[in-house]
């Protein structure tokens, strides 16, 4: 069922938007059903398990952190992740950028962004993200790559607010481009949408998704 599941998503975002499993408190069978079944992206909300899996599966595994980073757990991750999601400070990327250097490679990341209309979201405001591209680009961070934005969509039925939400991620995402990452080839990803909307986010711009329920079942 979980080859079969990720191939049909595959099928209906197509080739606008990369698939990452989201694979949390899954075990490692189902994860390495979902290997077998040709994915090669996993996404993991906590940093402890995150390292057990890296350890324990094939290293040709793309690994995403998709939950909040604390930053005194940075450095566990630092030495393999493929994609930091959710930076939402300038504090945290410092952190990132410092473990980047001991690890002597660029860790790519996120900024997590505030769209939804739910004060449990973490995220960056368009004023705070400004501030923080700002400061960067006044003392840049070698050992970080910002590679593009992220947000979560409020956890609605409400389509045509969802739908909302997504534009104005894209819209921030074009702004941001355009002042400070025009000629930057690595500034591309728009990683929003989950099991429940990810369809809309493709048809808003997403390149990156992030479905969990919808690959394994619900847990």
């Amino acid at each position: 069922m979980i080859t079969a599941n990720i191939q049909k998503i595959n099928q209906e975002i197509g080739v606008h938007a990369r698939l990452i499993a989201v694979s949390k408190t899954k075990p490692l069978e189902m994860l390495m059903e979902a290997y077998q079944g040709g994915q090669r992206i996993f996404g993991e909300n906590k940093v402890q398990e995150l390292v057990q899996k890296y350890e324990a599966l094939p290293k040709d595994i793309e690994w995403h952190l998709i939950g909040h980073l604390q930053s005194n757990k940075v450095k566990y991750i630092a030495p393999f992740v493929s994609l930091i999601h959710g930076v939402d400070s300038l504090k945290l990327l410092q952190t990132i950028n410092k473990e980047g250097e001991k690890n002597n490679r660029i860790v790519p990341c996120l900024l997590q962004i505030f769209i939804a209309q739910e004060e449990t979201k973490f995220g960056l405001n368009q004023a705070e993200l400004m501030e923080l591209l700002e400061s960067i680009s006044q003392e840049p961070l070698p050992h970080v790559q910002i590679c593009g934005l992220m947000g979560m969509a409020s956890n609605v039925d409400n389509e045509v607010q969802i739908r909302n939400e997504f534009k104005g991620l894209k819209n921030v995402f074009e702004l941001v481009r355009q002042r400070y990452f025009l000629n930057n080839p690595h500034f591309k990803e728009i990683s929003m949408g989950m099991s429940g909307d990810y369809l809309i986010a493709v048809q808003e711009g997403a390149t990156l998704v992030r479905v969990g329920s919808r690959i394994f079942g619900e847990r």
